[in-house]
C-alpha cells in the first residue's frame, strides 16, 4: 500500500496567536508543513520565509516535505510571530516570482512513470487540483471551437525572452522568439489556444497585449489565459534529496472543459517539471534567452513545433504518441 493511501483524511485543528489576536486553522493529514505555513500566510500575510512558530514542535520545524499527519499536532496551540508583508505593487523586473529559473533544476518524469505515479497518487496533490478548480473562475476570451485539440503554452521563456521584456532594455517585438505568430497561425485551424503563466495576471496581460497575441488581428485567437494562481507546489526527491517545484495540472482544465482530455492535450513548457502530474501530454523545448543575440534570432524552434503539431493534430488519441521524441519524429517526416 502507498504511504499516502495509510494516511487518514481527518481535520487537524490548531490554534495560533498572532500580533495580539487568537486564529483558528484547520489542516488535513496528508498536508505538508509547507501548506501550513501556507494557511499562515493567508490569515497574517506573513510569508514563510519570516514565520517563527513557537510551541508547535519540540525543537526546530520540521521541512515543508514533512506530512502534518506525522507530526501529532492535532489540537495543538501555538505562537506566530512575524512582519506581514506589504501590499505595494513591486517594479516587474525585481519580482521574486519571475521564472528566471536555472534549468540544471529541472525534473522530468517522461521516462519514470513509477515517479509520476506517487504524484498522481498523493492524496494531497489530487485535494490540490480539486481546490484549484473549484477556486479557478476562467475568463473566456474567445469561444470554444467544435472538434478542436487543445495547446497549453507556456511564455516565459518558452515564446519569449522574458528579462528585457519586464526590463525594458528591448521592445517587446524584439523579446518574441522568431516565428511566434506564424506558428500560432499555423496551428489555429486545429488547436483552441489556452496560454498557462508562472508569473501573476497583472504582468501576464501586459505581456499578452505588447506582443500582440490579444486584442490584435492575427489569424489567431486566445481561448483564455490562466496564470500562476492555478499552480500549487508538489514534493518529491532529486539526487536523494528534497525537492518541492510549482506545477501545472492539466486536470484543472479539463474539469472545466470536459471535451478536453489527455486524448486530444498538448502541453508545450521549457520546464518539464511543469508536465509533472501529465509527464506523457507535456512536450518540452529549449529555453528562449538572450533575445538580441543572433543565435536567439536564428532560432527555429517554433517553426519545427509546428511542423510537429499539424502533423499529430489528425491522430484521435494523443496518448498513443511521445512528445519527447518530437524532434526524431520530425527527422523522420523529413526523411521520408
Amino acid at each position: 500500500m502507498h504511504k499516502d493511501e495509510m494516511i487518514p483524511e481527518t481535520k487537524i485543528p490548531l490554534t495560533f496567536k498572532w500580533s495580539g489576536r487568537e486564529y483558528k486553522v484547520d489542516l488535513l493529514g496528508s498536508d505538508r508543513v509547507y501548506d501550513l505555513k501556507t494557511s499562515l500566510m493567508s490569515l497574517t500575510k506573513v510569508p514563510p520565509e519570516r514565520q517563527k512558530i513557537l510551541g508547535l514542535v519540540k525543537g526546530k520545524l520540521p521541512p515543508d516535505q514533512e506530512r502534518i499527519a506525522d507530526l501529532r499536532i492535532a489540537g495543538k496551540s501555538f505562537t506566530l510571530i512575524g512582519t506581514p508583508e506589504g501590499d505595494e505593487i513591486k517594479d516587474p523586473s525585481k519580482l521574486e516570482f519571475l521564472p528566471d529559473v536555472v534549468n540544471d533544476l529541472d525534473v522530468d518524469f517522461a521516462d519514470n512513470p513509477a515517479a509520476a505515479a506517487v504524484y498522481k497518487n498523493d492524496q494531497r496533490n489530487i485535494r490540490k487540483v480539486r481546490e484549484a478548480t473549484e477556486k479557478l473562475q476562467i475568463n473566456i476570451i474567445h469561444p470554444l471551437r467544435d472538434g478542436k485539440r487543445l495547446l497549453v503554452l507556456d511564455i516565459d521563456y518558452t515564446i519569449l525572452d522574458t528579462k528585457p521584456l519586464t526590463s525594458g532594455s528591448l521592445p517587446p517585438a524584439e523579446c518574441a522568439r522568431p516565428g511566434l505568430h506564424e506558428f500560432l497561425e499555423t496551428i489555429y485551424p486545429y488547436y483552441d489556444i489556452c496560454i498557462w503563466s508562472q508569473t501573476s495576471w497583472i504582468w501576464l496581460e501586459a505581456k499578452l497585449v505588447e506582443l500582440g497575441m490579444v486584442g490584435s488581428t492575427r489569424n489567431y485567437q486566445v481561448l483564455f489565459v490562466l496564470d500562476k494562481t492555478c499552480m500549487f507546489t508538489v514534493f518529491t526527491e532529486r539526487n536523494g534529496q528534497p525537492y518541492a517545484h510549482h506545477v501545472k495540472a492539466l486536470q484543472i482544465i479539463w474539469n472545466h472543459f470536459p471535451q478536453f482530455s489527455a486524448k486530444n492535450t498538448i502541453h508545450v513548457d521549457d520546464l518539464s517539471r511543469n508536465f509533472a502530474l501529465n509527464p506523457n501530454e507535456g512536450l518540452k523545448i529549449h529555453a528562449f534567452k538572450n533575445a538580441h543575440t543572433e543565435q536567439a534570432q536564428a532560432d527555429r524552434e517554433l517553426q519545427k513545433l509546428a511542423r510537429y503539431m499539424v502533423h499529430i493534430a489528425a491522430v484521435e488519441d494523443f496518448r498513443t504518441l511521445r512528445h519527447k521524441a518530437w524532434k526524431h519524429e520530425l527527422r523522420r517526416l523529413t526523411q521520408s
